[in-house]
């Protein structure tokens, strides 16, 4: 058995790593289709705005996003304390990608958008809430 601190090879890592897939999440299935089964009709992964929006609902300028945990730093102040392998190089990476969602909510919200984030257990615990959440701004945007 392995000791915690040697965790798994670069192969193994580079194994798991090609299972993550960063488009079309299972949360983000669930989202949209609970979204369609409400008659809102959007987009996904649309393009044409900062940071491709997992569903862009134009009718009301609502882009939601559907972060995981680890790559969007949940609770990361006190996650990044308990790195273990390539602490620096995560630390790096996983702070770039919180500063790029800031940037990207930044600029959505220039052009009339407004970004609404789900972490991916928030969807898996209360898929309803989430849906609600996103009900609620869309009677904001049409007042």
């Amino acid at each position: 058995m392995k000791h915690p601190s040697h965790y798994d090879t670069n192969i193994e890592t580079s194994i798991r790593m090609s299972h993550v897939h960063l488009k079309r999440g299972k949360e983000e299935v669930l989202l949209s289709k609970a979204l369609w089964h409400k008659r809102y009709r959007y987009y996904l992964n649309y393009k044409k705005l900062p940071g491709s929006p997992d569903i862009a609902i134009k009718k009301y300028n609502i882009a939601v996003f559907v972060d995981g945990e680890f790559w969007h730093g949940y609770d990361w102040d006190n996650k990044k304390q308990k790195l273990v392998r390539n602490k620096e190089y995560w630390i790096q990476k996983i702070e770039e990608n919180i500063n790029r969602d800031r940037k990207k909510d930044s600029l959505l919200i220039d052009k009339g958008w407004t970004p609404i984030h789900f972490w991916t257990k928030e969807i898996r615990k209360d898929l309803q809430e989430c849906v609600r959440r996103i009900e609620r701004l869309i009677k904001e945007e049409s007042r």
